[in-house]
């Protein structure tokens, strides 16, 4: 592979024009109208979870907050790469944002359901709420640590000449290891419906459940998507498409935050009351539902 190619010196610094037979380090040049129109996008999605964050103060609206201006960022970094195609701060700032939002994503969506199976009862769970709160964002933080070091390795590779490969297959074990947390969480909610499915939930918990529907598999799609298109390389076909990074990155994403803007689990599982922002608060709340749900099986 002929990392040669790429562009090097002050090209990276500052703001060029594509050069015929000189690539950058994304193999195109990024659409403006794409940066925009998702800049907009999640800059909506965020300030929407940023005034339920205020005004109910759960840990979903908080997380789906911070999703939505990590993509922000990125987005805003695309921008930039479609008037500054070789700059390596707007690529830099893209490939590491991009790249571990989504982690923040299904965060929310786990503690989603630590909230709905805290209402609708413990007993219809495989685990218990608190379980699922602790050992799935443990396993999160993880995925981004290894996702975020990828990123960081490959993109400083890439705009210093150099092989971006052993970044980017770090990058794809953090992606295949959260592909896997996903999976299995996946398995466990669908018990969890199966469970529920002659239990007589109110329609803000049944409107909760289809939206957590919709969220888990627009991430799906979109790890899938991602550790398929850098299994193929940094040269690979997907990788220089920007079409495949739209539609099964930028869309799903879209998605997975924007259907909690419109059923809002912060509103529908708490009754619009405020709760504490302080997680050790949400903890206890679930302790003592799965203590209040025994006493009520004897």
């Amino acid at each position: 592979m002929d990392f040669g190619k790429y562009a090097k010196g002050d090209l990276l610094v500052g703001c060029q024009e594509l050069i015929p037979g000189l690539a950058n380090a994304y193999g195109y040049v990024p659409s403006l109208g794409a940066g925009i129109a998702f800049s907009v996008l999640f800059a909506l999605t965020g300030g929407g979870h940023l005034f339920r964050s205020i005004q109910h103060r759960r840990w979903t609206s908080y997380l789906l907050t911070i999703s939505s201006a990590i993509e922000l960022v990125g987005w805003i970094g695309r921008t930039w790469s479609s008037k500054c195609p070789y700059n390596k701060i707007a690529f830099l700032l893209q490939i590491t944002t991009l790249v571990v939002a989504p982690v923040f994503i299904a965060a929310g969506i786990y503690v989603t359901l630590g909230y709905l199976i805290t209402e609708v009862g413990p007993r219809y769970s495989v685990l218990r709420p608190r379980t699922y709160l602790w050992s799935f964002c443990i396993a999160d933080a993880v995925s981004l640590l290894i996702q975020s070091g990828g990123a960081g390795l490959a993109s400083a590779a890439t705009n210093n000449g150099k092989d971006p490969e052993p970044g980017a297959r770090m990058m794809v074990g953090g992606i295949i290891f959260q592909l896997a947390c996903v999976t299995l969480f996946t398995v466990l909610f669908v018990i969890f419906i199966w469970r529920t499915r002659r239990v007589d939930m109110s329609r803000g918990q049944n409107l909760v459940v289809w939206a957590t529907c919709v969220s888990v598999t627009a991430v799906f799609i979109r790890c899938v998507f991602r550790a398929v298109e850098l299994l193929q390389g940094w040269e690979g076909y997907l990788m220089k498409t920007e079409g495949f990074f739209i539609g099964l990155d930028a869309v799903c994403m879209v998605i997975a935050i924007g259907v909690y803007n419109i059923i809002d689990p912060s509103v529908l599982l708490t009754g619009g009351k405020p709760d504490s922002s302080d997680i050790t608060a949400d903890v206890s709340q679930y302790g003592m539902a799965r203590v209040d749900d025994k006493r009520a099986q004897h």
